[in-house]
This record gives structure tokens, C-alpha cells and sequence, in this order.
């Protein structure tokens, strides 16, 4: 990577300052890097929400090396790994599924490979900030030239850790999916897209009321309505939405309120999509 490589740089690490030292440590390394900062404010331990976020993000990015680190394993024999995407950028961080939403995002996987390079590492490596010692200067020297085969041994992809996040499922009469993230305004982020609606309902028109079944349960007690709409000024405050939202994924909000709040839902949970 020429002139000024980029470092997409996440975390859980919150506003203690951990953040910074990490970025000293990769600016010591590879001065003329450009770090963005995409997040710091990832809930604790909350590995699927960065996930999410950093899938979300390095599609916009330029091609360079990405940096993540919400690693509750941190210290145990879970590997520290970098991965090689199809559309060139580097992963770094922990093997925990972190990091595999954002390879898919950039192409897929190229290449994997275990952090074993001990000069590329801090002298002294911790047992609780591998984000310090092993990441950041790992990926720093990679945006000062270094090559990636030089991190370590190759691996296979396959044995790469996953999560157990939900997906879409179309069937007839009903979208069954869940909730990939909630971000900061409540919004409860989808897993699948307006084409899986489609499948599953046939053509839904703006506007039309559609039934929430909150949990999967069957039409009843649990059951919602809210209307499919483009966006969140077509609904009065108050109103709950279906919509797409700003990645083409599906998304339920309340017009100026918290969906998550009203609903009593959070990452994980079960929803599916039917007709009113």
C-alpha cells in the first residue's frame, strides 16, 4: 500500500483511552496512515454488533487494512487472525466471527492466516490488550509495506469461527427473520431484503399495513401492525414502520421513537413478516 494506506479501526473500547494508544502504536509504525475511526462504542463484549457495524461500514472504505478488536476471549486460545478479502483489504483481529461479515461484504475470503510474526508485535505482549501488542502493530506494518503472507501460516477459512446470527427464511405467506442490530435511535435492523419480502408476500404497496409476529409466534397476542413505508417522515410520530434501510436491508423503526423500546426487542430475536 502507497502514499497514505488506510486503517479502518474498530472496537468495544469505549472513551478510556484505550483507543488511542492502540492508534499511537500504529502511527509509531506506519506514520504516514490514514486511520478511520468507525466506532469505538460497540457494546461490551457485544462481538455480533461489531459484526454487524464493521460489515456495514468497509464497503465504504477504502481498500486497506481493517482493524477490529471486541474480544471478550482475549488472553485464551482463541487465535488472533488476519484475513485477506477478495476485494484486497486486510482483517485483523480476533478469531471469533468478528471479522467473517466483513470479508463477505468485500468479496469473500482470499486468504486466512494465524498472527504468529513475533517481530511484528509489541516486544512485550499482555494477556488483556492483544488490540495494543498484537493488532494494531501487526496491521500498521501491513499498511507500511509488509506483506500479508509475512503474518504468519496460512489457514483454512473453513475453520474460522462463525456466528449464529439470524437469517432471512422466505415462505409462503410470511418472512421469517430477525434482528441483526439495534442501532442507536432503537431502530431494529433485519436480517433479508425488500426482494425476500417480496417472495414471501408478493408485491407489497407503500403503505400497506403489514402483521409483525413478535418472537415468530403465529398471528395473536404477539402481533403488531405496521405499515411499509420509504421512510420515517411518512409516519406520524408514534407509528411503526417497515422500511428498507440505507444498506438495502430490512428495518422496523417508530417515526421519532425507539422500536426496540416498544417492542421489548433486542439483537437475536425472532420476527416474522406476514399481511394484515
Amino acid at each position: 500500500m502507497s502514499g497514505h494506506p488506510v486503517i479502518g479501526f474498530l472496537t468495544d473500547f469505549g472513551l478510556d483511552g484505550a483507543a488511542a494508544i492502540c492508534r499511537g502504536v500504529m502511527l509509531s509504525i506506519a506514520r504516514d496512515a490514514q486511520i478511520v475511526d468507525v466506532t469505538h462504542s460497540v457494546r461490551k463484549y457485544a462481538i455480533a454488533d461489531g459484526a454487524y457495524l464493521l460489515g456495514s461500514a468497509v464497503p465504504w472504505l477504502p481498500v486497506g487494512v481493517h482493524v477490529a478488536v471486541v474480544d471478550p476471549g482475549v488472553g485464551t486460545e482463541r487465535r488472533p487472525v488476519g484475513i485477506r478479502a477478495a476485494r484486497g483489504d486486510i482483517l485483523i483481529g480476533p478469531d471469533n466471527g468478528l471479522l467473517l461479515p466483513a470479508a463477505e461484504r468485500l468479496g469473500g475470503i482470499a486468504d486466512a492466516r494465524v498472527l504468529a510474526n513475533r517481530d511484528w508485535m509489541l516486544p512485550a505482549t499482555s494477556a488483556t490488550f492483544h488490540g495494543r501488542d498484537i493488532f494494531a502493530p501487526i496491521a500498521a506494518h501491513i499498511a507500511a509495506g509488509g506483506a500479508f503472507e509475512d503474518v504468519g501460516p496460512a489457514i483454512d477459512p473453513s475453520t474460522l469461527a462463525r456466528l449464529d446470527v439470524p437469517a432471512a427464511r422466505v415462505d409462503p405467506g410470511v418472512l421469517a427473520t430477525g434482528v441483526t442490530y439495534v442501532d442507536s435511535f432503537g431502530n431494529l435492523r433485519l436480517a433479508g431484503s425488500p426482494v425476500d419480502l417480496a417472495a414471501a408476500l408478493g408485491p407489497v404497496d407503500a403503505g400497506e399495513t403489514l402483521a409483525l409476529e413478535l418472537g415468530g409466534a403465529p398471528a395473536g397476542p404477539t402481533a403488531v401492525l405496521a405499515r411499509w413505508l420509504r421512510t420515517f417522515g411518512e409516519a406520524a410520530e408514534g407509528d411503526l414502520l417497515v422500511y428498507a434501510d440505507s444498506s438495502g436491508n430490512l428495518a422496523v423503526a417508530v417515526s421519532r421513537g425507539d422500536a426496540a423500546t416498544r417492542l421489548g426487542l433486542a439483537t437475536g430475536a425472532r420476527i416474522g413478516i406476514r399481511r394484515a
